[in-house]
């Protein structure tokens, strides 16, 4: 068992249903012997129409923390081994406006320009914009723009394929003072 998992308040409260709930559930769909998608699967289908809302994202929610109660995963591993680690911040930037400032301010930092092994693509709808490349490690860059109520937006670097928590600690670390020096312009 993982101690101090910190995805288990938050499942309880937008599942109502306590953690040992979830470990019954869990023991009574035999989880131990399933990868994750067979988990997720298993949870989507016991959360529909619980009125659990977002769906997919609490289904996610409660399949991770259950991999890390069971020691199957450590914080920020995803379920082919690597390593992902997220930063966000909100702004007082509009979301086109956040996301051109990127875009600006992407080409002429050190760090991530140097990080970036191609053209990053730009593409977005009305609830997010998203700016995304490769890195020089094979690891993926994704930098949204995502709106809030208020007209503003939040930008959330992250980045995917890390190969462990060394490298995601200090990934962590450099996007935090990436997205610092961005917003500090």
């Amino acid at each position: 068992m993982a101690a101090g998992n910190s995805r288990i308040k938050p499942v309880e409260r937008a599942t109502n249903r306590s953690w040992d709930e979830w470990l019954v559930f869990m023991d009574g769909i035999g989880a131990k012997d399933l990868d994750h998608k067979q988990i997720a699967l298993k949870v989507y289908y016991e959360l529909e129409g619980a009125g659990v809302e977002p769906l997919g994202w609490w289904t996610q929610a409660v399949t991770v923390a259950y991999e890390q109660f069971i020691g199957r995963r450590i914080p920020g591993q995803r379920p082919d081994g690597t390593f992902q680690m997220s930063v966000s911040k909100s702004t007082r930037l509009g979301m086109q406006e956040l996301m051109d400032a990127w875009s600006r301010f992407a080409a002429q930092d050190d760090f991530v320009s140097g990080l970036v092994a191609g053209d990053p693509k730009i593409s977005g709808t009305e609830r997010r914009i998203t700016w995304r490349t490769k890195a020089g490690d094979g690891s993926s860059v994704v930098v949204t723009s995502e709106p809030k109520p208020d007209g503003t937006a939040s930008i959330v670097a992250t980045q995917i394929g890390l190969p462990g928590p060394e490298q995601n600690d200090e990934a962590r670390a450099n996007w935090a003072a990436a997205v610092a020096r961005f917003l500090s312009r």
